[in-house]
């Protein structure tokens, strides 16, 4: 059978997810009556509720004789480890673009990194029937991102299709017939070329492993493309690693392969395939696979360094323990190691006092996501305010410099460039972008960035959109301004009181309600001003046994500010942690008895 292997590179909300489900559909893969359909992409509980791409996965149809893997690659440049090994197993990229957005700053990490590798794209402009959609005007954008790319005039030369995902069609015409998507399995089955790999099949087996995965009979499963030859289940193979040092020999105890939405056993394994190979203990992410014979590793893909820090460690609050079974430093540790082990972007390092552990990654997007999943999976963190990573080019400090987008009304683009300067923030650009709307763009320190998206949210009056990707290394830019208000800081144990809280309206905004259990050094509000503030939220009304109207009315209190768990990452100073439960997010100071606070203070000040 004829095999082709593609990506689809897509924005957080392109339809991708919808496309693809129209593509198995239309495939013959499931039936369009099927009541419940398990998507091929964005299947887990945190992609769905994101709205984006977290893992890489792929699924496969076949189109009049031909089989064509659909690989689905991260589009934020925070899951950026994905994405470079990911590209290697295809020939071919799809690149889906939103008729009224144009590409956006993820799609042009993606994009700069399928160019790079000579892939030929395909661009699919989506959603063109949305009343504010400009297909041609994204088609131009399209054009203009492959030039400024340096793409070759063969990657210019791009062929390109009209489609609407949710309505299952596409065309290369906007007024054409708009039946179906046979336009895009034909284009994928003609622009893309047959993996170069199949001319190989006679050589002995080599395949690079580009993701890990787990199962609890399988154990550890590794997947990728095969190089050259062919794989048999039950074959005794090697792994290397990149530098060719043997890691292991093992027997191969199941190969499969993506058929649709699941994995099947398969028998044979030729060179082309994208399988999953299990059998080994040792072998991970970016080493060969590969025949007794063979003595030279593949090449792997270089990662981009990490940008930024946040040490995780263990929650030591006086209500450490009550929602949590994973508490210890041992445990937290052993899941940290497993999960750089399977995300090359991610490097952990025991930090002083064994309790805490640096954990480096690209951006505040994938510490979000790592911490979610831990604290879903039953652990008690407290989290450090990010830090930046630096870089020295001799004696000069290098910093990571990222390129922001944003798309704010008109009105509040003056206070947004004015944060931005206050930020060192440089603008490169800025056009109207429809009615009523300012597209900035600016090169940031991701210094600067840490903490913004909120005030960014307060100052366009929650409609800006902000997208960041990293650009450069550049020399330091000096001192960034920080937070400028103070907290509120309880100074009593217990439960919030409504008439303490009552009171404490005039002092600043609250992060607590009534009855919420507190404790001494927890954060429960931002003080107006900018110094911090310790307060006593248990206090209660005086009882008398004098009665006047109006006495005894119910306390109202004001909504409290509810913080995501990236928002209370950004939020903290350095003085400060979050303490992330399975049910719980509150923020603290590090140290929580008053008098330490003092201390310390006294210290930063000499």
């Amino acid at each position: 059978m004829d095999l082709r292997n593609i990506a689809i590179i897509a924005h957080v909300d392109h339809g991708k997810t919808t496309l693809v489900d129209e593509m198995l559909k239309q495939s013959g893969i499931y039936r369009d009556n099927e009541a419940t359909v398990e998507r091929a992409m964005d299947s887990n509980d945190l992609e769905r509720e994101r709205g984006i791409t977290i893992l890489a996965k792929a699924t496969s149809v076949v189109w009049n004789g031909t089989r064509i893997n659909i690989v689905d690659t991260p589009g934020h440049a925070d899951f950026g480890g994905e994405v470079e090994r990911i590209l290697s197993m295809v020939d071919g990229v799809v690149l889906l673009v939103d008729a009224a957005e144009g590409p956006m700053p993820q799609t042009k990490f993606v994009t700069s990194k399928a160019l790079a590798l000579g892939l030929r794209p395909i661009v699919v402009v989506n959603k063109v029937d949305k009343p504010d959609g400009e297909p041609d005007r994204a088609l131009d954008e399209c054009f203009d991102l492959f030039g400024n790319l340096d793409a070759t005039d063969e990657q210019l030369d791009f062929p390109h299709l009209y489609a609407s995902g949710r309505a299952g069609w596409a065309d290369a015409e906007l007024d054409g017939p708009r039946k179906d998507l046979s336009a895009l399995f034909d284009l994928i089955v003609e622009h893309v070329h047959a993996p170069a790999q199949i001319a190989h099949r006679e050589e002995p087996f080599r395949m690079l492993a580009t993701t890990l995965g787990g199962d609890a009979y399988l154990g550890r499963i590794l997947t990728g493309r095969v190089e050259a030859g062919t794989l048999k289940a039950g074959e005794t193979i090697k792994s290397m690693s990149r530098d060719g040092t043997l890691i292991e020999n093992f027997r191969v105890t199941k190969i499969m392969a993506f058929r649709g939405l699941t994995q099947t056993a398969i028998d044979l394994a030729e060179a082309g395939d994208i399988v999953s190979v299990a059998g080994m203990t040792k072998a991970t992410v970016a080493d060969t696979l590969c025949a007794q014979s063979v003595s030279e590793a593949i090449p792997a893909q270089p990662i981009d360094p990490p940008t930024i820090t946040v040490t995780f460690g263990i929650n030591d609050s006086p209500l450490a323990g009550r929602d949590g079974d994973k508490v210890q430093s041992r445990v937290i540790r052993a899941r940290l190691m497993k999960e750089a082990e399977s995300n090359v972007a991610i490097k952990v390092t025991d930090a002083a006092g064994g309790d805490a552990f640096e954990v480096a990654g690209r951006g505040e997007l994938q510490m979000g996501v790592l911490i979610e999943n831990m604290r879903r999976e039953g652990f008690e963190l407290s989290i450090s305010r990010p830090q930046v990573l630096f870089q020295y080019d001799g004696d000069t400090r290098l910093e990571p410099i990222e390129e922001v987008t944003i798309d704010v009304d008109d009105e509040y683009s003056g206070a947004v460039i004015e944060k931005l300067a206050l930020r060192k923030g440089e603008m490169t650009g800025m056009r109207p972008a429809g009615v009523g709307k300012t597209r900035i763009i600016a090169h940031v320190p991701s210094r600067g960035l840490i903490g913004y998206h909120g005030e960014f949210l307060t100052d366009t009056r929650g409609t800006g959109v902000l997208n960041r990707v990293f650009h450069e290394w550049a020399p330091f830019k000096g001192a960034i301004p920080g937070r400028r208000a103070g907290v509120l800081i309880s100074m009593e144990s217990g439960a919030s009181v409504p008439f303490a809280l009552f009171n404490l309206e005039d002092r600043g905004k609250m992060f607590i309600g009534a009855q919420v259990q507190v404790y001494q050094g927890m954060i429960i509000g931002e003080h107006s001003r900018g110094n911090d503030l310790e307060v006593n939220p248990l206090k209660g009304k005086k009882l008398t046994n004098v009665r006047a109207s109006g006495t005894d009315e119910a306390v109202r209190l004001t909504t409290p500010i509810r913080f995501s768990l990236e928002e209370a990452i950004a939020y903290i100073d350095n003085d400060e942690l979050v303490e992330v439960t399975p049910n719980a997010i509150r923020l603290r100071k590090r140290h929580l008895d008053t008098h330490e606070r003092k201390r310390e203070s006294r210290k930063m000040g000499e």
